[in-house]
Formats: structure tokens, sequence, C-alpha cells
């Protein structure tokens, strides 16, 4: 899952290029909107659920919306700076995902979960960085 998310970060940068045209104002405040409606509608959802799988959800539902509004920017002003940011938020959501989620275990697993969470962080943040030197 947090490769996946780190392989949708770096894609999504490479079709900064291919992108046709960039969203009109009135798209881009409608899908804005939208984003912040999903939001509302996803931690509503957070809110039936108990213990740690509610914070999960709840990390899961702030960082999907933190990647839509950086992905929606990127659509209505493409530029690397934006598509950096895409990148940067979907490597901050995974690892609060994958962080919380650590919360499950304990001791030794526990441990082990979080440095992997933190690993696979570093690996994403090191591949944005290396994306701005291209």
């Amino acid at each position: 899952m947090k490769k996946h998310l780190l392989m949708l970060a770096i894609a999504s940068t490479c079709f900064i290029g291919v992108q046709a045209s960039a969203l009109t104002k009135d798209e881009y405040k409608v899908a804005k909107e939208k984003i912040e409606a999903d939001y509302k509608v996803a931690k509503a959802q957070c809110d039936t659920m108990k213990d740690n799988a509610k914070d999960v959800c709840q990390k899961e539902a702030e960082g999907t919306e933190k990647v839509a509004k950086a992905d929606l920017e990127q659509q209505y002003k493409p530029s690397d700076a934006h598509a950096r940011k895409v990148a940067e938020e979907k490597v901050a959501m995974a690892y609060n995902v994958a962080k919380e989620k650590c919360d499950d275990q304990t001791g030794d697993a526990k441990s082990a979960c979080v440095k992997q969470a933190k690993a696979d962080e570093a690996k994403g943040k090191a591949d944005i960085k290396a994306m701005k030197k291209m």
C-alpha cells in the first residue's frame, strides 16, 4: 500500500506536461467544494467507528483531503512546485496512516512497524528531493 501510494505520487508528477489544459475558475471552485464535502462525509463515517480504527479512518480522511486539494491546485495551475506538493502530501498521508495503524500493535512489533513507516517516509522524501533536481 505504501509503495503503491509512493508510485502514484511519482507517476502524478510525470503527467505535468501531458495535461492539455488547466481547470477554469468555476471548475476549480466546484471541485474544491466537492473535496470539502467528501471530507465531511468521510469524517462522519469515522465517527461511527471506535478506538484505533476511528483514528486510522480520520488520518485517511484528512490525508485524502490534503492530497485531493494539492492535486486540484496542480490541475488548476500546473507547475513543478504543485506537482511536488502532491507528492509530499501523498508521502505524508501514507506515513500518518501507517503510523496510526502501528498503534494496534505492541512491543517489538509496534517498534518495527513505526520504524518501517519512518523508512518509507524517508524514501518518499528522498524521491521528492530527487524530483527537485530534475
